[in-house]
C-alpha cells in the first residue's frame, strides 16, 4: 500500500539522489501521523468543552490521584510553559470552575491548584473519548504491532524527555 511519504520520497530521490531522503521515510509519517493526531485529540476534547491546554491541565491534576492537586511549579514541569501562561491558564480554568487555587500548607507564600469536581468529570469524560479516538487510529495494528511501535518510538523520544533543565 503506498501512500502521500512514499510519493514524496520518490519525488525527492528523483529530483536530488545525490541527498539520502531515507530519514523522510519514518519521520515524514511521524509528522502526518502528529497532524491527524491533533485533529482527533481536538475533536475528543472539544466533545467536552475543553481546548487541548485544559486538557493537559487538568490531566495533569487528575494523574497526580486523590486530593488531585499540584502546586504551579508541578504544573510547569509537567506541561512544559512558561510561568506567566501556566498563571493565564490556572486563572480561565478557575473562572470556569474547573480548579480552585488554595494556600499551600507547607509554604505559606505558596498556593495549589486543585480539580473542583466539576474539572475532574471533564478530565475524565475527555480521556475517553480521546482513547475512543486513539483506539481508531491504531485498529489497524495487532495487539504486537502496537508494542513493536510503542517501543521504538521510546528509544527516539526517551532522549528529549531526559533531557536536564
Amino acid at each position: 500500500m503506498e501512500d502521500e511519504v512514499d510519493r514524496l520520497v520518490a519525488a525527492w530521490r528523483r529530483e536530488r539522489p545525490d541527498l539520502d531522503v531515507e530519514p523522510l521515510e519514518v519521520l515524514s509519517r511521524v509528522s502526518r501521523l502528529a497532524r491527524h493526531l491533533d485533529r482527533a485529540r481536538r475533536l475528543a476534547f472539544s466533545e467536552h468543552g475543553l481546548e487541548p491546554w485544559e486538557f493537559d491541565v487538568l490531566t495533569s491534576l487528575r494523574r497526580a490521584g486523590a486530593p488531585y492537586q499540584l502546586s504551579p511549579g508541578q504544573l510547569l514541569t509537567q506541561t512544559l510553559v512558561t510561568s506567566g501562561t501556566m498563571t493565564n491558564r490556572i486563572d480561565r480554568l478557575a473562572k470556569k470552575g474547573l480548579v480552585e487555587r488554595l494556600p499551600d500548607p507547607s509554604d505559606r507564600r505558596g498556593v495549589l491548584v486543585r480539580l473542583t469536581p466539576e474539572g475532574r468529570d471533564r478530565a475524565d469524560q475527555s480521556l475517553a473519548g480521546l482513547l475512543a479516538q486513539e483506539r481508531a487510529i491504531l485498529a489497524q495494528l495487532s495487539t504486537a504491532q502496537r508494542g513493536d511501535l510503542a517501543g521504538l518510538l521510546r528509544q527516539l523520544t526517551a532522549p528529549f524527555d531526559n533531557i536536564p533543565g
